[in-house]
């Protein structure tokens, strides 16, 4: 899911997807046959980048699949609603820059619900003819299949954030590439249990140092660590990073863009049971009678299941589910953050955030950006990110003005209106970040500045 709902209920610790042939690594994902818990640690050139992106969206290069791969992958955890899909996870591989950067995305989906979007690994080929692997995915005969078609070794394996959507899957994938170091985010930790990363199957990893220049990828990737306070039950820790030969900087949640059309990625079946009138949709439909004539498989209709799921997630509660396309039209097709991560997270400290997006825009000359939901890669600059985060100005106000340039500056006072989300839908959630700041679960502001 989007991670934003992984920051208000953090996924649980409990490792239900041990489940694996007799004689095959832990958390291996492969075909089931038996449980087995292991914890033994496992055994211990970039070509000048082009434009591939289009003015409002992801581009692509080219797309593939590949053909005789399982795709098969149990996965039944997360607290309190376990990440779907269970069984079968399509990958789908999309070359973002000729030669030197590559998106493989799967479905996620959210419980048991008609809730999905894609979650998405990106892989960089380094200088050495080594691969850099960004928050991975199930690893999948087929996923693996397709990293291995690029036809060079696996060297790093980064988690870039605490939530448990892509540290479940780090362990796993580290199995089939023994040789990859591996690096995390700081600060890791858990709910309802905060256990070690060994128990995630994730061994000897190293941390993640904000502006570290003494990673072996230092000279090619450089990064940033947004590392704040305790908003609630834990902190929000990400960690952004730019390639400078593609100009490409790379966010696990800090901002998304939803494309019009739903991923490749997310199945038809998912779509036309989100585009079905259930509860939800009785329940936020203001009201106006629902009909429940049965739902044929078409463009319209996928197309009303996308809408749907993309509210749902960007809101939890929308104003109207019926009719989904107007509130859907206003937050599609721009650079944002995420209603959640603003509202739960960001907004409660102003202060450490935009210390992390200026330093970005100061320093980092992106064309690019590639989060790890929704659409990529996006055609966005400095410029862009910085509007996606107007609402900053408005909670810090005259005390905290540090702009790296006046053009800066009047972008994000223009880009207040692309971080307008409609009232309506916001209501919802915030009746719900009122709720858990009125019963201690999450602090209604907490002071991130550095102090001189």
């Amino acid at each position: 899911m989007a991670a934003a709902i992984s920051v208000l209920l953090p996924k649980s610790t409990t490792l239900i997807d041990l489940l694996k042939q007799p004689t095959s690594n832990f958390l291996s994902g492969c075909p089931l046959q038996t449980f087995s818990l292991n914890f033994k640690p496992p055994s211990s050139t970039c070509k000048s980048p082009s434009l591939v992106v289009s003015a409002s969206s992801a581009g692509k290069t080219s797309t593939t699949t590949s053909a005789g791969g399982s795709t098969l992958y149990f996965n039944f955890t997360g607290f309190p609603f376990p990440l779907g899909p269970f069984l079968n996870r399509p990958t789908i591989r999309t070359e973002a820059v000729k030669d030197c950067i590559w998106l493989f995305e799967q479905e996620q989906a959210l419980g048991f619900s008609s809730v999905s979007t894609n979650i998405r690994m990106t892989v960089i080929k380094l200088k050495s003819g080594g691969l850099w692997v960004h928050a991975p995915i199930a690893p999948t005969k087929e996923c693996i299949q397709l990293v291995k078609e690029l036809g060079a070794p696996v060297e790093y394996i980064v988690l870039p954030t605490f939530a448990y959507e892509h540290k479940i899957f780090v362990g796993p994938f580290s199995r089939k590439f023994p040789q990859a170091q591996i690096y995390v985010a700081p600060r890791q930790w858990s709910w309802p249990l905060n256990l070690p990363l060994e128990f995630f199957g994730i061994f000897r990893a190293k941390t993640l140092e904000h502006e570290d220049l003494s990673t072996p990828w230092a000279a090619e990737i450089e990064q940033k660590v947004l590392s704040s306070p305790e908003v609630g039950i834990g902190p929000y820790v990400e960690v952004a990073f730019y390639h400078k030969r593609s100009k490409t900087l790379l966010v696990t949640d800090a901002v998304i863009f939803v494309p019009n059309q739903p991923p490749e990625c997310i199945s038809n079946e998912s779509l036309l049971a989100s585009a079905k009138n259930g509860l939800a949709v009785k329940i936020l439909s203001k009201g106006k009678e629902v009909p429940q004539e049965p739902v044929v498989d078409n463009k319209i209709n996928r197309q009303k299941g996308w809408e749907r799921m993309v509210l749902q997630i960007l809101f939890l509660g929308p104003s109207n589910l019926l009719e989904p396309k107007a509130s859907f039209s206003q937050m599609s097709q721009k650079l944002i953050v995420s209603p959640i991560v603003k509202t739960l997270v960001f907004s409660k400290v102003p202060e450490k955030v935009r210390d992390w997006i200026d330093s970005i825009a100061r320093d980092w000359r992106f064309t690019r950006i590639i989060p790890a939901h929704f659409a990529a890669p996006v055609n966005a600059n400095r410029s862009d990110f910085i509007a996606a985060f107007a609402f900053l100005d408005d909670l810090l106000g005259e005390r905290y003005v540090t702009r790296p340039s006046l053009q800066l500056l009047f972008t994000s006072i223009m880009g207040k209106a692309a971080s307008y989300f409609p009232p309506d839908d916001m209501k919802t959630l915030s009746s719900l970040d009122q709720f858990l700041v009125s019963v201690g679960a999450v602090k209604k502001t907490v002071s991130g500045r550095k102090q001189p």
